[in-house]
């Protein structure tokens, strides 16, 4: 089941995309005499009651038992799946990643990489969905893509085992992780963030894949680890370009384990959106570091005002963002401050 949020009568509407044609969820679920919120975070709170007459809904308009009401609205209308997060985490899943950057910067691989499923939280107030990427002056020093899989947590808990988990998890979408590189690497020289190089864009979409879709997929998650994997492709293109390929089953970290340790001492929420991390090849920041090496006289390239980022996930779908220009000419770079010895 494909579950999205739209835009539709100057309002959010929570609906189902079955066969390219995005059906209003409640106004469905009320042909067969049950109530569904049309929202996504109600939904979400509603919990496997919810989930359950979803499913329903979905099952008979693809059987043609329920003579589905499609919305008028097309794929323009599409928001973030879960466009108002109760929080927004990102992970560091995959070590081919890790492992490529450190290789880039000429240090030697971390081995805490292999002890702990770290994350770190970012802004949940600047998820979107497909369409244009607003961006400000100093985004564009170093502006980045990242090529990531995230999941939505469907029901609260708390201290939740690595064993468990995966039934914590209402659906999976692709994630772009916007990046600012230089506002990213000044603020990492003080061992703080990611802060401002991370909080103006998270897109997810296009839509909220569940878990039974993806049954066909799994396979077994790495030796040591715990929790659902699946072998899905994942491509990143840039103005047609096929810049990133990469494949979710090359997550050493599960999101089972991730969830694992968000969740200790603290409530994870309906609501809750967390991301892999970074493919291998997913981004210009490991792209350009590997080119570099091999050749000095690589070019390294970095996002520029209309380009076009498309994402394509085996069982997630095609997210497509378009970079902007902000019309300000504010600068929070131009603010920095330079001592006498410095300057």
């Amino acid at each position: 089941m494909k579950l999205v949020s739209y835009l539709a009568n100057n309002g959010e509407h929570l609906g189902l995309f079955v066969e390219n044609t995005i059906y209003n969820l409640p106004e469905n679920a009320g042909l067969i005499g049950k109530q569904l919120p049309d929202s996504m975070a109600a939904f979400l709170n509603g919990g496997t009651d919810a989930m359950k007459i979803a499913h329903e809904v979905n099952t008979g308009i693809i059987n043609k038992s329920i003579k589905g009401i499609a919305a008028n609205v097309n794929s323009d209308a599409l928001l973030a799946p879960v466009p108002h997060p109760t929080s927004c985490r990102d992970g560091y899943a995959f070590r081919q990643h890790v492992e490529a950057a450190r290789r880039n910067r000429k240090v030697p691989m971390i081995t805490e990489f292999d002890q702990n499923p770290i994350f770190y939280f970012t802004n949940h107030n600047a998820v979107q969905g497909p369409g244009d990427i607003v961006c400000m002056p100093d985004h564009f020093q170093k502006l980045d893509f990242e090529l990531e899989v995230s999941i939505v947590i469907g029901k609260k808990g708390r201290n939740v085992k690595a064993a468990d988990a995966d039934s914590y998890i209402a659906g999976y979408m692709i994630m772009n992780d916007m990046s600012a590189r230089t506002l990213q690497m000044e603020e990492m020289a003080l061992n703080l963030g990611p802060a401002k190089g991370k909080d103006f864009s998270t897109v997810i979409g296009p839509w909220l894949v569940t878990p039974d879709e993806l049954e066909q997929y799994k396979v077994p998650a790495k030796p040591g680890h715990v929790g659902n994997a699946y072998d899905l492709s994942m491509t990143c293109k840039v103005n047609g370009k096929v810049v990133s390929q990469g494949n979710m089953k090359e997550m050493d970290w599960t999101f089972a384990e991730i969830i694992e340790r968000c969740a200790y001492g603290v409530d994870i929420l309906p609501g809750d959106v967390i991301g892999s991390g970074t493919v291998g090849t997913g981004c210009f920041l490991e792209l350009n570091g590997t080119g570099l090496l091999n050749d000095p006289n690589y070019k390294v390239q970095w996002l520029q005002p209309n380009d076009v980022v498309e994402m394509d996930v085996k069982g997630l779908g095609h997210l497509s963002n378009t970079i902007k220009k902000d019309n300000s000419d504010f600068s929070i770079l131009a603010l920095k401050k330079f001592s006498e010895t410095t300057a």
